[in-house]
């Protein structure tokens, strides 16, 4: 009966996350992409957005929106 102590709030702790990232592991995976690829995604899409209206040119005679 010589065991090794553990820390029981630790262990709870530890238990709880590994159940947390479980439940999130299915979740993404239910409903689609990852967190990685979303944020890669948007930031492509900020960039094209930016670089489209940066090279947007107005037709002459109306006034500018600043």
């Amino acid at each position: 009966m010589t065991g090794s102590v553990i820390n029981l709030r630790l262990a709870r702790k530890r238990r709880a996350r590994d159940a947390a990232r479980r439940a999130a592991d299915l979740n993404a995976a239910k409903h689609g992409e990852s967190g990685d690829l979303r944020k890669a995604r948007e930031a492509e899409t900020a960039l094209r957005t930016r670089t489209l209206d940066g090279a947007r040119r107005d037709p002459p005679g109306e006034p500018d929106d600043a």
